[in-house]
């Protein structure tokens, strides 16, 4: 049962992760464009966060210390301060999306305009930081993330051609209606989304906040493959959801509570009831997750006491950093920038610095210093060798692609 219990990590860091605000924004868009014809991204993307977070958390396992810490250590603390800035400035924006999802996810269940939802969302987050254990929180709301099933349960109420989604996945075509550079933009956005940096950070860290072992690696290699399996079939059926309801009435995806209409659409109002809930818990799960992230990054990268299961007087610095980021993150949600284009620009900037995560990882995984002989076989560093290309391709397309294209526009 407990190992059982431990796979809610994976579930968390899927469900809180790979299925966020951004792949909920960029699936959505996906969908109501190009249809099913770039599902085959998220299937790329699945499998790749599901390599790299599971050689992360055999590292933090074996080692005992999270991936950040190792890194560097490993590769050097000058690559390593310009790993973190990176990190720093990915996370920020990314709270942004995260914050304001939440937010809308209040308004729309409340019809109170969202900016006054911010100061209580941040409350909120601080005090399951402070407050909740990490094992009570990783399984409440990886549970509760759960409910974003209703996409896939939405998706096959609808009624798919499963025959015509095949093809579209083995057979992709470009939209008439679309250029193939906005095609390749989207996605680069997809694949950015689906491989965060955050999850790897957040996933290693709570490998070791839950003193996993040796005899853990079996949990870690299938909290990884369950958990961001879940969240790319997730992913996957919201692309297939606005492919049926919104591509054949050419609506546009510009505002988070069209989100809600696919699910309503196939289910009523029990749809609409289990969307605002998973919206609620994947965006708060993520907010979670980056928050925590981003003090795990800092406290790791200068040595400082870290952890959740530390007293906040044991670890200040390592919880005055995430004060600071909630507070900085909530006021540029209220400057009333938009959180759909604050969405997007956190996907196209997490492209960015996909290869300063992930390179580290490969290399740190082949240590015999720090794996013994669970170093990565044959086929885990053939596979993560071509994703460090594909990683290395994405990271250099993303932002010609944003500014040729204007984001996609």
């Amino acid at each position: 049962m407990k190992k059982v219990l431990a796979i809610t990590l994976g579930i968390l860091s899927a469900i809180g992760g790979f299925f966020d605000m951004g792949e909920i924004v960029m699936t959505a868009e996906t969908g109501a464009r190009f249809g099913y014809s770039l599902i085959w991204v998220l299937i790329l993307a699945t499998i790749g966060i599901i390599l790299y977070a599971e050689m992360a958390g055999r590292i933090a396992t074996l080692s005992k210390r999270p991936v950040f810490d190792v890194v560097r250590e490993r590769i050097g603390a000058r690559f390593g301060m310009f790993n973190l800035i990176a990190t720093m400035f990915i996370n920020i924006v990314t709270l942004v999306a995260e914050i304001a999802g939440v937010a809308i996810a209040f308004q729309l269940a409340s019809r109170i305009n969202y900016y006054l939802w911010v100061p209580l969302v941040v409350l909120l987050i601080f005090i399951v930081i402070w407050k909740v254990q990490f094992e009570l929180m990783e399984r409440v709301f990886g549970i509760l993330g759960l409910t974003m099933i209703v996409f896939a349960v939405a998706f096959f109420k609808l009624g798919p051609d499963l025959t015509h989604v095949a093809k579209s996945i083995f057979g992709p075509d470009v939209p008439k209606t679309e250029a193939l550079a906005t095609y390749w933009y989207f996605a680069i956005a997809l694949f950015g989304a689906g491989m965060t940096p955050y999850e790897v950070f957040f996933f290693s860290s709570g490998a070791v906040e839950e003193e996993w072992g040796p005899d853990d690696l079996a949990v870690n290699k299938g909290t990884a493959i369950v958990g961001f399996t879940v969240g790319g079939l997730l992913a996957i059926s919201s692309i297939g959801v606005a492919a049926i309801v919104f591509l054949p009435r050419g609506i546009s995806v510009d505002e988070l509570a069209q989100i809600t209409l696919g699910p309503a659409t196939a289910l009523g109002t029990i749809g609409l009831i289990a969307v605002l809930i998973g919206l609620f818990a994947s965006t708060f799960g993520a907010a979670l997750e980056v928050t925590l992230s981003t003090g795990y990054a800092l406290a790791q990268y200068f040595g400082w006491p870290w952890g959740k299961r530390l007293k906040p007087r044991e670890a200040a610095r390592f919880h005055l950093a995430m004060i600071i980021v909630l507070l900085l993150a909530a006021g540029l949600v209220l400057t009333s920038v938009d959180p759909v284009k604050v969405t997007e620009l956190a996907v196209v900037f997490s492209a960015l610095g996909l290869p300063l995560t992930y390179l580290p990882v490969l290399i740190v995984a082949n240590d015999h210093e720090y794996m013994g002989d669970l170093v990565n076989g044959k086929f885990s560093n053939a596979l993560g060798s071509v994703y460090m290309v594909l990683l290395i391709i994405t990271s250099v397309a993303a932002i010609p692609l944003m500014i040729w294209t204007r984001m996609g526009a």
